[in-house]
C-alpha cells in the first residue's frame, strides 16, 4: 500500500520569480502520512449526537473479511450462500483475480445497506472495516520475513467532524472500545493468506481457477465449506481425527480457522492437515473405477444407437 502525500508549493528564493499559479499534481488523500503503533494516540470520537452522523456510511466502498460475513450471516440466520447472494458484490483483489467481497448498497444509492434514519442496523455485528474508522490498518511483510507486522494510521474525511472531538486515546485503548480484538484474532491469519498470495510473484504462478474457487469457497461460503469437509473424498484424502471433524461441523469459528489451514495447503503446499498414506491409491481406485464405468456407459449408448438405427432399417423395409 503507498501512501500519497500533498506537497506545499515551491518557495520562492532570491532570483526566483514567484509561482502565483502553483498547482499541485498530487492526488488528494485522507490518510494522514503518518504511522501508529498500539500505544500511540490520536484525536477521535464518534457518537449519534454529531453533526456528520451517518454521513460516512452514505457513501462506501466497504471489503468484507471472512469473520466479518461470518458474524453477519448468523446474525440474519442465514445460510452463506442466501447471504452473499443478498447482501455482497465480487470483486477482484488483485491483477490475477483473487476474488473478495464488498458490502452492498442501497439500490440506486451508494449508501451501506444495512444503514436507517437511527444508524447502522448491525451495530453489534458491523464489519471491521467500520469497526477501525477513522483508523486505517496497513499490514507489511519485510523482504524474507516469515511474518507481516501491523501499523495504523489516521484517516481524516472532509466530512467527518469527529477528529474535532475532545477524546484522546491509544490505538490499543481504540481497538479495544470498537471490539476489534476479536475480529483480528480470526481474520489476521486470513490477511497473512492473502498478503502471502500477493507477494509470492513468479514463483507461485497465476493461480488457477479452482484455486481460487477453493479460495473463495474457504473464505466466504462457510456452509458450502462444512459440506466440502464432510464429502468422502475428503475425508479419504485427509487424516482428520473424528472428535475434531464432529466439533469442526459445530462451531463456525472453529471451521473459520480450519478453513485458514485447508487455505494454506491448498494455495501454497503447506503441511497444515496430515493427508492419508493411502490416500494416493484410493484416489487411483476411484479414478479408475470412473474410467470403466464410463467406458461402460459408453459400450451401452452404442448398442443403444445401432438398435435404434437397425430399428429404423426395419420399418424402412416394410414400407417399401
Amino acid at each position: 500500500m503507498s501512501i500519497d502525500i500533498r506537497l506545499p508549493p515551491p518557495e520562492s528564493g532570491p532570483g526566483q520569480p514567484v509561482n502565483k499559479e502553483y498547482s499541485d499534481p498530487s492526488p488528494v488523500t485522507p490518510v494522514q502520512p503518518v504511522q501508529l503503533g498500539p500505544d500511540d494516540k490520536f484525536t477521535f470520537n464518534c457518537h449519534k449526537g454529531i453533526a456528520c452522523f451517518n454521513k460516512c456510511c452514505s457513501n462506501i466502498d466497504i471489503m468484507l473479511a471472512p469473520y466479518d460475513v461470518l458474524r453477519l450471516k448468523k446474525r440474519f440466520g442465514l445460510k452463506s450462500r442466501d447471504f452473499l447472494d443478498n447482501f455482497t458484490r465480487d470483486f477482484q483483489m488483485d491483477g490475477h483475480g483473487m476474488p473478495g467481497l464488498k458490502l452492498a448498497t442501497k439500490e440506486e444509492s451508494p449508501a451501506c445497506v444495512f444503514l436507517t434514519p437511527e444508524g447502522c442496523g448491525v451495530y453489534a455485528d458491523r464489519p471491521s472495516a467500520c469497526r477501525y474508522y477513522a483508523l486505517g490498518l496497513l499490514s507489511m511483510r519485510k523482504k524474507d520475513s516469515p511474518t507481516d507486522e501491523d501499523s495504523y494510521f489516521v484517516v481524516k474525511e472532509d466530512h467527518c467532524l469527529g477528529h474535532l472531538e475532545p477524546k484522546t486515546q491509544t490505538v490499543r485503548e481504540y481497538r479495544k472500545e470498537q471490539g476489534l480484538e476479536d475480529y483480528d484474532a480470526i481474520n489476521r491469519e486470513w490477511r497473512q493468506i492473502v498478503l502471502k498470495k500477493r507477494s509470492s510473484g513468479p514463483t507461485i504462478g497465476k493461480p488457477s481457477e479452482r484455486s481460487m474457487e477453493l479460495f473463495f469457497l474457504a473464505s466466504y461460503n462457510l456452509d458450502g465449506f462444512r459440506e466440502f469437509i464432510s464429502a468422502p473424498g475428503f475425508t479419504d484424502l485427509f487424516e482428520l481425527d473424528p472428535a475434531e471433524k464432529e466439533a469442526l461441523l459445530e462451531n463456525d469459528e472453529a471451521l473459520l480457522r480450519f478453513a485458514f489451514r485447508f487455505l494454506k495447503q491448498a494455495l501454497f503446499g503447506e503441511i497444515t492437515i496430515p493427508i492419508r498414506l493411502d490416500a494416493a491409491e484410493k484416489r487411483r481406485e476411484r479414478y479408475r473405477q470412473r474410467v470403466e464405468q464410463a467406458e461402460r456407459d459408453a459400450a451401452e449408448r452404442k448398442t443403444m444407437d445401432q438398435d435404434a438405427q437397425y430399428e429404423s432399417l426395419k420399418y424402412e423395409s416394410q414400407d417399401e
